[in-house]
């Protein structure tokens, strides 16, 4: 009896490890940048992968790291009525499509006040580049 109970939980923890090992790796994004937001047709694109890493972005185990550490959390928007400061950080924007733990992202990042500065500054040299007034 005691030997099934042991191979029964062995069980339920491999296959709770398969289903995390499962849910990391449906991490892929799409990211579109604009060096000036005005100017649509000038772009970038560069794409990231994990697990395993991969893309075109550099460095994407770095990324990677960064997005299981901080999961899709890290693409929620500003909320509506949050008190920003006048801060014009640059004209940079970026469009950022895809999953992150199996879960849909669609992040439109600006650097038109504090708020959007700060929610972009969490993505960069990671992610983004630094941005700023050009």
């Amino acid at each position: 009896m005691r030997g099934s109970l042991v191979l029964t939980v062995a069980s339920l923890l491999f296959v709770a490890g398969s289903a995390t090992a499962g849910t990391s790796s449906r991490t892929s994004l799409t990211v579109t940048y604009w060096a000036d937001g005005s100017r649509l047709t000038e772009k970038s694109v560069w794409t990231l992968r994990c697990n395993p890493p991969a893309g075109t972005l550099k460095r994407p185990v770095v990324a990677c790291g960064r997005l299981a550490a901080g999961g899709w959390s890290l693409f929620i928007p500003v909320k509506k009525g949050t008190v920003c400061t006048e801060i014009y950080g640059g004209p940079q924007v970026a469009l950022i499509v895809g999953t992150v733990d199996g879960r849909r992202v669609w992040a439109r990042v600006q650097r038109r006040d504090g708020c959007e500065v700060a929610r972009w500054n969490r993505l960069t040299r990671w992610l983004l580049p630094p941005g700023g007034v050009t």
